[in-house]
């Protein structure tokens, strides 16, 4: 048998920040949903409803955040939830969660890779030219890839050459992005009227209005997914930056991103009479535009809508990268992926791959892509699942482990983790549900991914066993084994 020396072991350099990992998960949880998904929140619930719907939403994302927290801080390694899987369950529950979260990761960043084109079409609606083909509806533009492949290789490129780079894009654009929203959100209370907030809910009856808030809170993950983007690059965090605070920017992040819907449902509800305005595709720009008729300030956030695409984009792009880096150090899957850039320090083959993944991607346009996002949503979901019980394997197994931030509750959070993520994973799959997959193109990729991912297990058989037991621990664990 062929085993490695554990000095071996691909190194990162540590270059995130305090700001850059809250600029990293809450860029990632804002993209462009306060935009495109306003009007349906709306239409489903009206401005309390949804409001309320997020407040309950974030509180359930709160406590899978203190299971993320405690674990990030006990466990701050590359990968994230690789390796507490790892640790807790060993190696084929560990591939799992990392099958799918990989997954998850790289179908947001292919969307947003996609989008790009379709939000500067708002801008410069003259960038819309040589049509190619379409699919479901949505015709790809020959410009619109030429797009997607500047923006990949810049994506690409910032990743590849160190994470310090990654981090100054996403801090600068976050900055810009909250700037730019919170004199949207100024406007909106300053000029807008509280009369345009009625009707507060969709429906007269407790039971219509009930209705409107679960269905807009079955969709709340989904713009809450990014906290977790944080784990990813634990293992590069700088030096001055402790476990413990690692832990509580998760949550800090996830507080900070239910305010923000909050507020840019109730701003933008108050600013026209809302309820003329639910068709339109982007809802908030419409808003202003109908209010203010400013071609400037509509300009203003059709700007911060591309800056959120970008902040999404970095985040999910480097998690889905560490985590195929994870597995790749670890040879849970192929070796290569796990090396690191002699100079750079970086997971330069998992970026590159990733980058290559991502623009092929586009040429499937949103129409398909959409798919590949939902399913991606379920993917992200059952690694939430998957969290919380290695939380619970974690405090039970490991109880005399080094702890620097422990969630409140104990194992009731856990169970309480688990419950919420079962709740999601329901909202994706049972029919009815105004998030389920849709059947049965939806269902197909699911289960294509299944049948993928066993194939790649036995497939990765030869590389797995080039490793021990203690050097695979050392790998995916290093000193906290």
């Amino acid at each position: 048998m062929n085993i490695e020396p554990q000095s071996n072991r691909a190194e990162l350099k540590k270059g995130i920040s305090r700001l850059g990992f809250f600029c990293l998960a809450f860029g990632a949880m804002i993209g462009v949903g306060w935009v495109t998904a306003m009007g349906p929140w709306l239409k489903s619930a009206g401005p309390l409803g949804a409001a309320i719907a997020f407040s309950i939403g974030g509180l359930l994302m709160l406590f899978i955040g203190f299971c993320y927290a405690e674990v990030t801080a006990m466990l701050p390694l590359s990968g994230g939830e690789v390796a507490y899987a790892y640790k807790a369950f060993g190696t084929g529950h560990s591939f799992l969660v990392g099958w799918f979260l990989s997954f998850g990761y790289l179908s947001v960043s292919a969307f947003e890779a996609i989008s790009v084109g379709k939000i500067i079409s708002y801008i410069l609606p003259s960038i819309d030219q040589w049509p190619l083909y379409a699919i479901n509806g949505d015709t790809i533009y020959g410009s619109h890839l030429l797009l997607a492949l500047f923006f990949v290789s810049i994506i690409t490129y910032i990743n590849y050459v160190g994470v310090q780079n990654s981090m100054r894009f996403q801090i600068y654009l976050t900055i810009i992005f909250l700037m730019i929203v919170l004199a949207v959100v100024i406007v909106g209370f300053w000029n807008g009227k509280v009369s345009n907030l009625q009707p507060l809910f969709i429906g007269t009856s407790s039971a219509e209005i009930g209705a409107g808030i679960i269905s807009v809170f079955a969709t709340v993950p989904f713009w809450l997914v990014g906290f977790d983007t944080i784990p990813q690059g634990a293992e590069e965090a700088k030096e001055n930056v402790t476990y413990r605070m690692i832990g509580l920017l998760i949550l800090v992040s996830i507080i900070a991103a239910v305010g923000f819907y909050i507020l840019l449902i109730v701003s933008t509800s108050m600013v026209a009479d809302w309820t003329l305005l639910t068709e339109k595709e982007l809802f908030t720009a419409s808003a202003f535009e109908v209010a203010f008729e400013s071609e400037f300030l509509v300009n203003g956030i059709l700007i911060a809508i591309l800056i959120g695409l970008l902040t999404s984009w970095n985040g999910f792009f480097l998690a889905g990268s560490r985590v195929l880096f994870a597995m790749g150090r670890g040879s849970i899957i192929a070796p290569t992926l796990g090396k690191s850039h002699a100079k750079y320090k970086t997971p330069y083959l998992a970026v590159l791959f990733s980058g290559v993944i991502t623009l092929l991607s586009t040429l499937l346009g949103r129409g398909a892509m959409i798919a590949f996002v939902d399913v991606g949503s379920f993917c992200i979901a059952a690694a939430f699942l998957g969290v919380s019980f290695s939380y619970l394997k974690l405090k039970k197994s490991f109880p005399d482990q080094l702890r620097p931030y422990k969630a409140p509750g104990g194992k009731w959070t856990g169970y309480v983790a688990i419950g919420g993520s079962t709740l999601i994973l329901l909202a994706i799959t049972l029919p009815g549900s105004p998030a389920a997959l849709k059947w049965p193109l939806e269902w197909a990729i699911l289960l294509g991914l299944c049948l993928l991912g066993i194939i790649f297990w036995i497939s990765s058989h030869q590389s797995r066993k080039t490793k021990s037991k203690e050097d695979r621990d050392y790998l995916i664990l290093e000193k906290f084994k």
